[in-house]
């Protein structure tokens, strides 16, 4: 590995900033869902493209990260340096989401009864797991990463070649790395597993190599994959509803389409959500004005807007409770992002985006200020958030 020119790696990174803080803004929107009790998807069209746009962030979050890594180990110029990186920080992620960030959700300590295995346990899993496809070429990564997602179901099958008392032994762990219908560690929600996102951590570093070529090129592969593999997901998924129709499902036809399988992430969610999100690199590397600048802040400092925003959000929902209710109802979210709020004290849409805008708006002062010192800081502990 040798360092990319600092110039041409300024600007990609800008690219991928903006698009990366595009999605963390997104993300916030699905989280103040989950406090307002609206359920995912639906009934209504408010409701479902509220949580469809939301689809985004997880797979622009794992690819990004893939990116970022190889990118920064052109920095480094050591495979080595690289994958202690990777491991140190994928720990660290691991840390946080069992602590903190399980926390943050729900405000208790009753860890006994209830951890989550959420978006950034899979992203520090991923990237501890990335740690040793560094060492290969890039190629041989981006070839792998493509396997795991389009092949991902063979995960399921595993399992039922070993013998059965090995099979029963290693089932609870097996649940970590892909859905195989064994019992699951008690206490334990596992929202995330390995696979496919480990595929997609590593086919955004393989991605990386397209990120440091010439600018009229790197624009052009951009366009080619991101539009090529939503055309993919568009014609792939018209067939599946075309040759497999849902007796009884009185849904449009575009909400079919869109309403792909998330946990675990199918072949067609990550077509439906990285292929725009990769066509919209180019336009992200000219992006300019006061709106880009805000989403690029927060593209800077994903991590720490991360641990930021869950807190906040369920601060204001028990404040939004408390002004509407009399009471904040802590109960409600003692398991979150897995919420019991009664259908009749759920929110309107109305009031889950002002709660949004309010918050997104508060974070990017934080933001533009945690920016700030990370950049005359550099290096040391800041870079692991």
């Amino acid at each position: 590995m040798t360092p990319a020119p600092g110039g041409r790696a300024a600007s990609r990174i800008q690219s991928i900033d903006v698009v990366r803080g595009a999605v963390m803004v997104l993300m916030a929107i699905d989280h103040v869902r989950v406090y307002s009790g609206l359920p995912a998807g639906g009934p209504t069209a408010g409701i479902f493209f509220t949580r469809w746009v939301t689809h985004f962030c997880a797979p622009a979050f794992a690819f990004f990260a893939g990116t970022s890594a190889f990118l920064y180990g052109r920095k480094l110029g050591r495979a080595s340096a690289l994958a202690r990186y990777l491991v140190t920080r994928g720990l660290l992620l691991v840390l946080l989401e069992l602590t903190v960030i399980r926390f943050a959700w729900t405000f208790n300590f009753d860890y006994a009864n209830f951890v989550l295995a959420g978006v950034i346990w899979m992203l520090g899993w991923s990237m501890v797991l990335l740690a040793g496809l560094v060492w290969l070429p890039t190629k041989a990564t981006g070839t792998i990463g493509l396997g795991i997602i389009f092949f991902q179901q063979i995960f399921r099958e595993l399992p039922l070649a070993l013998p059965a008392q090995v099979r029963n032994s290693i089932g609870w762990i097996w649940e970590f790395i892909y859905p195989a219908g064994f019992k699951r560690w008690d206490g334990m929600a596992i929202l995330y597993v390995l696979v496919p996102w480990i595929g997609v951590m590593a086919a955004g570093y393989a991605f990386g190599a397209i990120m440091i070529r010439e600018p009229n090129q790197r624009r052009r592969l951009c366009l080619i994959v991101g539009v090529s593999a939503t055309l993919c997901f568009l014609i792939a998924g018209c067939l599946v509803i075309f040759l497999h129709p849902e007796h009884g499902d009185a849904r449009p036809v575009l909400f079919r389409l869109l309403d792909q399988k998330k946990y675990p992430a199918s072949q067609l969610f990550l077509l439906m959500t990285l292929g725009p999100t990769i066509a919209l690199l180019p336009l992200a590397e000219h992006a300019q004005g006061w709106f880009s600048g805000i989403l690029a802040t927060f593209g800077r400092v994903p991590m720490f807007y991360y641990l930021l925003h869950i807190p906040a959000i369920h601060i204001a929902a028990l404040a939004v409770m408390f002004l509407r209710e009399g009471s904040i109802h802590p109960e409600w979210y003692a398991d979150a992002p897995f919420t019991s709020v009664p259908p009749e004290h759920r929110w309107g849409l109305p009031l889950l985006y002002l709660v949004f805008a309010l918050i997104v708006a508060a974070l990017y002062f934080a933001c533009r200020w945690f920016a700030g010192v990370k950049a005359r800081h550099r290096g040391g502990w800041l870079r692991y958030l």
